[in-house]
């Protein structure tokens, strides 16, 4: 504290009870304690000047009376009284243990339900009633999965596939699949990707190499083994067959999923798709096994149950692979899906990357088993 701001307190020996005046008489210090006499109490109290110890005896009263009444400086503010509402201390109450998290679908499973219905009841409703129309549902996915699959490309790599040659090559090949059977489709496979080779020249010669290569990969990825599919269809119990395969790439993925989300605690491959499971795989392999081995049984003209039983074995590692696939082509290009066009399940190509690979296979088995 400055002694020259305030005027220090006066020492108690100073001054007596207020009724007896001063205990003793003080000696004059001058003019400082003539005007302190004064009969004026409305004069201000001059400036005691001291030294010695006495100055750092009443600095040492002066913070004890400072802490005792609160601040004495402006920029010091009183804290404010608690109000009485608040009780001035709160019991801690005991925590609770943190409740583990409930696991969560990655996915709107009501939208996914939804929309998977009713792709089930048009691809149903196509595929007994005219075979045709069916060719053309297939024709029809493989053009909007290769504009998906170009316009990811384009976006995140820079790639430009040459959409146009793809989808018309994509759907004749379909087509050729189904009138010609694997010759047709062999021969739409060239002629597409030379499309591709041609169609690309138009432009300027830079990345062209990239671009025609993606091109045909897009070729045989989406069209060509979508063909299969067409060609399960040209059969006597066509429909049954394309029913078999999809029906137990379904029932593949739903094990998979099933057991993989409830009892789920291995990856099976972390670093191209985390949420896959080792068992997960050993549920999408005894599900597709049992659901193998009714539909050949029951299904399928001279089928037996227990090539059911391989059939379902190989439905769930190609699905498997083919998902996996397809996880690693969207790591690559950073993204989760390769479309919206399907709420709950992504784009056409999210729901076709396990029926892609597995249809040849289907097919193969079949042709093996009961013939064409």
């Amino acid at each position: 504290m400055n002694d020259s701001s305030w005027g220090a307190p006066p020492r108690p020996d100073h001054w007596g009870p207020p009724d007896q005046g001063p205990s003793r008489e003080v000696p004059s210090a001058g003019a400082a304690y003539d005007a302190y006499d004064a009969p004026s109490k409305t004069q201000p109290m001059p400036v005691v000047t001291d030294t010695g110890t006495g100055i750092a005896d009443r600095e040492e009263r002066d913070r004890g009376a400072a802490r005792v009444s609160g601040p004495l400086f402006r920029e010091e503010t009183p804290q404010e009284p608690m109000p009485s509402s608040v009780p001035p201390s709160t019991p801690q109450q005991p925590q609770r243990p943190a409740q583990p998290e409930k696991k969560r679908a990655g996915r709107d499973l009501r939208a996914a339900i939804g929309v998977g219905v009713g792709l089930g009841a048009v691809i149903m409703a196509s595929l007994f009633v005219v075979k045709a129309v069916f060719v053309g549902v297939i024709a029809v996915a493989v053009v909007v999965g290769l504009w998906e699959l170009t316009s990811r490309l384009d976006e995140r790599k820079g790639i430009k596939a040459p959409l146009v040659p793809l989808a018309v090559g994509g759907a004749a090949m379909v087509v050729a699949g189904y009138a010609r059977g694997a010759e047709g489709a062999w021969v739409a496979m060239a002629l597409t990707s030379l499309a591709v080779l041609v169609w690309r020249m138009t432009e300027k010669p830079e990345g062209y190499l990239k671009d025609v290569t993606a091109g045909v990969f897009a070729a045989f990825y989406v069209p060509f083994l979508a063909t299969f599919v067409a060609m399960m269809l040209t059969a006597d119990d066509g429909p049954w067959r394309v029913f078999v395969f999809l029906l137990l790439t379904v029932v593949s993925d739903t094990g998979a999923y099933a057991i993989g989300w409830r009892f789920g605690k291995t990856k099976l491959a972390p670093r191209i798709s985390p949420g896959k499971t080792r068992e997960g795989l050993v549920g999408a392999v005894t599900f597709a096994m049992a659901a193998g081995a009714l539909c050949m049984h029951f299904l399928i003209d001279d089928g037996q149950w227990w090539q059911g039983l391989l059939l379902g074995l190989a439905v769930a590692a190609s699905a498997t692979l083919g998902d996996l696939g397809e996880s690693m082509i969207k790591r690559d290009l950073g993204i989760k899906d390769m479309g919206t066009l399907l709420p709950g399940h992504g784009g056409i190509m999210d729901r076709l990357d396990s029926l892609l690979p597995t249809a040849p296979v289907v097919w193969l088995l079949l042709v093996a088993f009961v013939g064409s």
